[in-house]
This record gives C-alpha cells, structure tokens and sequence, in this order.
C-alpha cells in the first residue's frame, strides 16, 4: 500500500472518475460498438497514468497498466449497455434507456464499479477504492472494487446496499434497496479468505435483506423476500421471506395515549 504522500488528491481522482463516468455515457447509449473517441481516450489515459505512476512509483507500469484498462472498455460499456436494458425491461417506472443511465444510481455505482474492478484485478492499491467511494458517496450504494459481478445486473433504488469485496454475484441478478451481501465474521486474519456470499444467477432479493458469509450461496432462480437475514445456502429455486405477525385494529381500543414524535 503506498504511502500517504504517494496517493492522488482525493478531489482530482473524483474529478477524474465523474469526468470518465460522463463520457462513458453517451456511449453507452449508442446502438454500435464502438468506444471513447480517440482524444477523449488520450487526454483520460494520460491523466489517469499520472496517478497511477503515484501509486505504483513505476511510470512503465503505469503506462502499460492505462493502456490495459482504456483496452477493455469496448467490453466494458457492451457490459453496461447490458445492465441498462435490464433496467429498462423491468422497471416500470423506466421510459427509455436515456433515462436509466442519466438518472439511476444503481447504474451509476455499476458503472464504476465497471471500471474499478478491471483496475483491482491488475492490483493496482487505492485508486479502484477511491473511485468506488465516489460512487458511494455520490449515490449511497457501497460496492467493493473486488466484488465480482456478473451482466447484466440491476440495483433498483439502491440506497444503502453493500457488496463485500469477496461477494460473487452472477446473471441477471436484481437487488433492492438496502440489501448487505457481508461477512458473518469480521477478523482481520480473514482478510484473504473468501468471507461474503456468493449469489448465482437470476436471483432477485428484495429490500434490506441481508445475506452473510463466504460459504453462503444462494441457489440459481431464487427470490428472497424482504428483511430477511440468511447465514446459510439455499437451494436453487427457493423462495425465502420473513413472516411476521401483523395486528389491525380500531383505533379506539387502544387506551394508551399516542403521543408519538417523529
């Protein structure tokens, strides 16, 4: 990890990650394939390989590092425009797919996360991090740079979810507004071990659920009701809720004052 002194100003690395995040867009909406225009490419490769020569005190690194990362954004964005459609499908409160990548912040946060894991998967220390707490801060949804996560992929709301770094997450997975895939231990011995969820494909969990553990896998095909909290796998197919017991009464038998603030 480097030091303090060899880490990007935190106000020009977030300048950098909402700048890439803006010109990502209008791509992403296109109906081709192709990816940043070529002096758009430039002018970003070459600031995001100043910080990266910071952090990695290694300007070959850095170049070779940049240009791996601009490599894969064709991939990156045929990934995104996947998560839009998603969006789009199936929220009904979706008009076009303009709207869901201008103004979704689960699209947001997914987009980043786009870009940070590819940075991750080449180790590159800090810069994944700051970039994902942009989005975090920018949209309340808390997604590890490690995370592994599958397309296409659909954060409804999403205020409040958190992915843990080791969290594996498959296709065409749907999740609500605080939803925590974490650890059911929290040890620093653990930190290389496998310690969040693993979620296969086309599971859809619903609002503050919460799914802990590295040997937790929630089955292919599942829906998991809201409030929920899990510790252990479940099959394919299952449908997982938290029943409680509700009582509806009159108004006038209740005899305690309700003398309420909220």
């Amino acid at each position: 990890m480097p030091a303090l002194n060899n880490i990007p100003s935190r106000k020009l690395l977030n300048e950098f990650t909402e700048n890439l995040y803006e010109a990502l867009l209008p791509i992403i909406a296109a109906d081709d394939n192709r990816c940043l225009e070529a002096f758009v490419i430039k002018k970003m490769e070459a600031e995001l390989e100043g910080y990266l020569t910071t952090v990695l005190q290694d300007s070959q690194k850095a170049t070779e590092t940049g240009n791996a990362l601009f490599a894969k954004m064709d991939a990156i964005c045929t990934n995104l425009r996947q998560d839009a459609e998603l969006i789009l499908h199936f929220d009904p409160a979706a008009y076009s797919l303009e709207e869901v990548i201008v103004t979704y912040p689960g699209f947001r946060a997914i987009t980043i996360h786009r870009v940070a894991h590819e940075l991750y998967k080449m180790h590159v220390p800090i810069i994944p991090r700051m970039m994902s707490e942009w989005a975090h801060s920018s949209t309340g949804i808390d997604i590890n740079p490690g995370a592994i996560i599958g397309q296409p992929f659909f954060i409804d709301h999403g205020t409040g979810v958190v992915i843990g770094e080791t969290s594996v997450i498959g296709n065409n997975v749907k999740l609500y507004q605080g939803v925590t895939l974490g650890a059911l231990n929290v040890r620093k011995e653990d930190a290389k071990n496998k310690r969040h969820p693993t979620i296969e494909d086309n599971v859809v969990i619903y609002a503050n659920s919460t799914i802990l553990g590295g040997e937790t896998i929630i089955g292919h095909d599942s829906v998991i009701g809201g409030n929920t909290w899990i510790t252990e796998s479940i099959l394919p197919y299952s449908v997982v809720y938290h029943q409680q017991e509700q009582v509806v009464g009159e108004r006038k038998e209740v005899r305690e004052v309700l003398n309420w603030v909220i």
